[in-house]
């Protein structure tokens, strides 16, 4: 554990909860602010350093998708979010906008408590908020006209060009280049990726893989890089090299 406090960012438009919500965390050793509604929240992350930040969907304004969004583009912040909204469509644009996890209302404290540490665990944050590699370990994985970078999230062109990647769809890349020419199947996806929860990834890993595609500007049965073993799962068709810091 860091010598300094978990700060967690707590939003929802909700007093009856974001403070008690507070308070919970606090018991756990985690420090939590707290925001009634996006505008309160951007002012709260220019002035200080959140490791995470839980956000209800439903806010005034500005909602908290699209603060999700600009916090995982320009922040790094890990964010869990909130909603009372249980269709899987609306949990699937949690994820695609950048949600490490999405928790349905009403929901219990102790799993969500259980849901922050894994996070946090598996980032390992730092004040970027990425997950920054140990030392010897690679940080860029370099396949095809393409690079993958550990640390900043980031797909970039040998053009100079990047591409957005969804938290989901970053995850699910890593895992295939980590095991190139290797084929995965939809289970051994979800365990690589972490996913193998109460998320909806796992009956839409199909769906995300098609995304994945079209960003590499590949074409379904033509799909050169991202091949689909049919019946079995997926594979990164090419030779990956892995580059440290």
């Amino acid at each position: 554990m860091p010598n300094q406090p978990i700060r967690i960012l707590v939003v929802d438009d909700h007093q009856d909860i974001r403070d008690p919500l507070a308070a919970y965390l606090g018991r756990y050793g985690l420090q939590a602010c707290t925001a009634g509604d996006a505008a309160s929240a951007r002012a709260l992350l220019a002035q200080q350093h959140f490791d995470l930040a839980i956000v209800d969907v439903m806010l005034p304004g500005e909602d908290g998708l699209s603060l999700c969004r600009s916090m995982y583009e320009h922040m790094k912040v890990p964010v869990i979010l909130l909603s009372a909204m249980t269709e899987p469509v609306d949990r699937i644009a949690g994820l695609e906008v950048g949600a490490d996890d999405y928790v349905t209302k009403p929901f219990d404290p102790r799993e969500l408590i259980a849901r922050i540490k894994t996070i946090l665990r598996r980032l390992r944050t730092t004040d970027g908020g990425a997950e920054p590699p140990s030392a010897g370990e690679p940080r860029y994985y370099y396949f095809d006209v393409w690079m993958l970078d550990l640390n900043r999230r980031e797909l970039a062109h040998r053009e100079g060009y990047t591409v957005e990647l969804s938290a989901v769809e970053f995850r699910l890349l890593r895992a295939l280049a980590e095991h190139p020419n290797m084929v995965l199947s939809r289970e051994r996806l979800l365990n690589l990726t972490h996913r193998n929860d109460s998320t909806p990834f796992d009956r839409n890993i199909d769906t995300q893989m098609s995304r994945l595609r079209k960003k590499l500007g590949e074409k379904g049965r033509n799909a050169r890089l991202l091949r689909t073993a049919w019946g079995d799962g997926y594979m990164l068709s090419a030779e990956v090299r892995r580059m440290p810091a």
